[in-house]
């Protein structure tokens, strides 16, 4: 990896990468003493408002109830043909499990493509899920920089 440079990407480049959804890492904000809360997760994304969409599993042992109204960074990542991308997102998530479906953020939920993972060892019936939505405080794209031959 000698030498590896990356460039910012564009807003489109951006959106085209992360498509209407796929799956990436989650990290919630700790106290100071105490490593980040991390977590793999599947989103969905709407490439015209830059609003990410979660729906998080909350098992009876899961400590993730303490941790989702603390600030947040999300990242997806891939290697591509043209080389490697990622994304950043920072902010605070906000719960729209509850919220009327005529508003905007549950309008927002359905345009997109929250891929299903089933990574539990119960069946996924038995499991508590809470829809989400993140609005970046920040969100910044990199790419591989293509280099002459």
């Amino acid at each position: 990896m000698q030498g590896l440079r990356w460039v910012q990407m564009s807003e489109d480049e951006r959106d085209e990468f992360l498509g209407r959804g796929g799956t990436g890492v989650i990290s919630f904000s700790t106290a100071p003493d105490e490593p980040p809360f991390l977590l793999p997760v599947s989103y969905g994304y709407d490439g015209s408002l830059g609003q990410f969409y979660f729906k998080l599993a909350f098992p009876p042992d899961s400590s993730k109830a303490d941790a989702v109204d603390e600030p947040v960074s999300f990242a997806s990542h891939a290697q591509t043909d043209d080389g490697w991308r990622s994304v950043v997102a920072t902010g605070t998530l906000e719960e729209v499990t509850d919220l009327p479906t005529e508003s905007l953020a549950i309008q927002g939920m359905w345009a997109v493509e929250i891929p299903n993972v089933d990574i539990f060892e119960r069946p996924r019936d038995d499991v508590t899920f809470r829809d989400f939505r993140l609005v970046p405080a920040r969100l910044t794209g990199r790419k591989e920089a293509q280099t002459e031959s």
